[in-house]
């Protein structure tokens, strides 16, 4: 292909994929107690266990978008080799980073009058996204144009089932996605709010459930409903925030159910983290509607 693939780290792709498809990543930024972090280094393996487990110890972390500079110059550098640039951005709906890093290229575009460069806002997040980025670099692989991939992603982002569940309420409290009073109330009876992004690409409460498993059952009876045949056939993706024994009875019952052989997992990157808390559990399919 005569084009590159640029995404940034709220796709949680796994190492063996960046490498296999070259996909290029722009990493999102965390911070606490002064002490800034990015949420990928390139050619580095962060421990995203430690991650959670300073959140379960108290440690609140607040967030950022990739660096404006850092960013334009991987555009730049891919740009200036020749290639042309196809970026598939975090929801719009919960991020500025898509916003930031279109109006970059939309800059660059008088500079480079013989490149292509095309963007497209996948209106997902976490692993959902990362499903709409791999199955695009299969596009462009496969010989499809930076124009036929970037039309894919955009035909296809609101048939991505995306659904979510967390462990503990009091961090969605603090985005702002329940009240105190609910994230209070849900702790105590044991609620389990089961979560999607929307066609718009906000995080909406679908299903207030009692207990964890039927949370993760109902995310697979989401699955059941809308997925689209044939299921067995179906490449699944599942981000995890360390809860690696949550997400091993999720797969065991996608597999039960489904038949389902392809199903990869990674954790769910610290800025998106930081804001659903450890516990939190994502569910990523090619569905009938979101």
């Amino acid at each position: 292909m005569q084009f590159e693939i640029v995404t940034d780290s709220s796709s949680n792709l796994t190492d063996a994929m960046i490498e296999e498809f070259g996909i290029h990543i722009l990493p999102l930024r965390f911070m606490s107690d002064g002490e800034e972090f990015q949420s990928f280094t390139e050619g580095e393996k962060s421990d995203l266990q430690r991650f959670y487990d300073m959140m379960r110890d108290g440690k609140v972390f607040t967030t950022s978008l990739p660096y404006p500079d850092k960013s334009e110059a991987k555009f730049r550098s891919i740009l200036d080799s020749g290639r042309d640039v196809l970026y598939l951005g975090f929801s719009s709906g919960l991020s500025g980073t898509f916003e930031a890093m279109a109006n970059i290229l939309e800059a660059l575009k008088p500079e480079y009058p013989d490149r292509k460069i095309a963007y497209v806002d996948t209106l997902a997040a976490a692993m959902g996204e990362g499903l709409l980025v791999y199955k695009a670099a299969q596009k462009a692989r496969e010989g499809a144009s930076i124009e036929e991939t970037a039309q894919w992603v955009t035909d296809n982002r609101l048939n991505l089932g995306h659904w979510f569940t967390v462990e503990d309420l009091m961090y969605l409290f603090r985005g702002g996605r329940v009240s105190r009073t609910s994230a209070w109330a849900g702790s105590l009876l044991n609620i389990k709010p089961v979560l999607h992004v929307d066609d718009e690409g906000h995080l909406i409460p679908m299903d207030k459930v009692r207990g964890r498993k039927k949370s993760i059952m109902t995310m697979v009876d989401h699955m059941e409903k809308t997925g689209l045949a044939p299921m067995e056939d179906q490449t699944v993706f599942i981000s995890h925030a360390d809860c690696e024994e949550d997400l091993m009875i999720l797969v065991e019952e996608i597999r039960k159910r489904f038949g389902c052989k392809d199903i990869r997992w990674n954790y769910l990157d610290p800025v998106i983290g930081a804001h659903t808390g450890p516990g939190c559990l994502a569910l990523f399919f090619m569905a009938s509607e979101r």
